[in-house]
């Protein structure tokens, strides 16, 4: 997994913007503090919970010059349909093969009801300006996560 004080990796990912897809890298980002976090499933409740928590935020995230951006391995369709349902106003990347999990690490054995079974294991990513990784938020707060991210980049 990246750690605090690695460079982010790069990627490369389809998201939705105003309902148009288009291709997003890191360095779109250049000289912005970026919230990257990866999520397991679309309008699943902790997904919709966290994903709110960071819509209703999003103006304090955004006057603290903090870009958030959701990954998820769920098709740009279905992200379409979570960010209709739930009005939200940051970027979803679509991960359908996986890359951008495994290059940071997040894609992980998980265990639920004593199965095993791969999947995203939800964690944030702070970059800075910069591109260094400045925190990684491992035990996210769904409901409270804005103030994760806000601590973690040393604003609150």
């Amino acid at each position: 997994m990246v750690k605090i004080n690695d460079k982010a990796p790069d990627f490369k990912g389809s998201f939705l913007i105003g309902g148009e897809e288009k291709e997003m890298k890191l360095s779109f980002f250049k000289g912005k503090k970026i919230a990257l976090y990866f999520y397991p499933k679309d309008l699943t409740p902790g997904c919709t919970m966290q994903a709110e928590n960071l819509r209703d935020n999003f103006k304090v995230l955004s006057d603290a010059g903090i870009c958030v951006v959701g990954v998820s391995k769920d098709p740009i369709k279905l992200h379409q349909r979570f960010v209709e349902k739930k009005e939200l106003p940051f970027a979803l990347v679509s991960d359908e093969d996986l890359k951008f999990n495994e290059l940071y690490g997040v894609w992980q054995l998980k265990k639920f009801m004593g199965k095993e079974y791969m999947g995203t294991v939800r964690t944030t990513f702070l970059i800075d300006e910069k591109f260094n990784i400045v925190d990684v938020i491992e035990k996210v707060k769904t409901k409270y996560h804005t103030t994760q991210i806000l601590e973690g980049f040393g604003l609150n």
